[in-house]
């Protein structure tokens, strides 16, 4: 017999994740053993999917580097806009706060083989944040998105430290390729992003390209081949057509 997973117990076990990681931002009681409750959540949707029960101790013991990752990604964010004020703030209000706690603990699952549950998570954060983040991409710390919705980043792609993306980014693919019985192949085909690369907004990236590190890729750019390390890419200038009288639009 076919069984789900819960969405509402995940939910419940990312907010417990969120309590172990941000202790101090969180309404869950403090008198809650988190890592305790996340393991029993987990062991009972893990058996959803089949999935070995000792996986549920294997997480649990991932969560102090989840932890830190996720600080380092705050601290991104607040080292990259200076409307912030304080980390609390980060905390509480920036959307990549949430996308990134379910990423990180989706991703974890993701590489201990857990089927199913990791897309859920990556859902569920996407529903509520407008940001697509697969579970198997691999990003590394220091990691901020800004604004972000509409961002988009695939499931083979590759992202180095101290990374900021913008509102509308996409790292996908520019195409795919089939076996013998017609089913896609899924080999890299997204985009790498080495250290310290910024890609401003609305911009697609697309294919197994690399951008090398310390670039910059303005906004409104459709990107297809390697850019060099240390590079800045910028679209063409603006053109200034006459105006016309009659009729509207452009």
């Amino acid at each position: 017999m076919f069984r789900a997973p819960s969405i509402n117990e995940l939910g419940k076990m990312m907010d417990l994740v969120k309590y172990v990681v941000f202790p101090d931002f969180s309404d869950i009681p403090t008198w809650t053993d988190g890592p305790s409750a996340i393991h029993d959540i987990l062991l009972a949707q893990l058996a959803t999917v089949d999935a070995p029960a000792s996986i549920a101790d294997e997480f649990v013991t991932s969560l102090p580097e989840i932890s830190r990752l996720l600080h380092t990604d705050v601290e991104a964010v607040a080292h990259n806009d200076p409307a912030v004020r304080d980390l609390g703030e980060v905390i509480l209000c920036y959307p990549v706060v949430k996308v990134m706690l379910h990423y990180r603990t989706a991703h974890r699952l993701f590489q201990l083989g857990v089927a199913r549950i990791p897309r859920m998570l990556s859902e569920m954060a996407h529903s509520a944040t407008g940001i697509d983040i697969h579970p198997a991409a691999q990003i590394g710390e220091y990691f901020a998105i800004d604004h972000g919705t509409g961002v988009v980043i695939g499931a083979t792609s590759i992202i180095g430290r101290h990374c900021m993306l913008y509102q509308g980014v996409t790292l996908g693919a520019k195409n795919f390729s089939y076996d013998e019985q017609g089913r896609p192949v899924d080999k890299p085909r997204h985009p790498i992003l080495e250290d310290n690369v910024t890609v401003y907004s609305n911009t697609s990236i697309l294919g197994r390209v690399t951008i090398g590190h310390d670039s910059v890729i303005g906004g409104n750019l459709w990107l297809t081949h390697d850019v060099p390390a240390g590079s800045k890419i910028l679209q063409a200038r603006a053109v200034q057509v006459p105006s016309f009288n009659d009729g509207g639009g452009i």
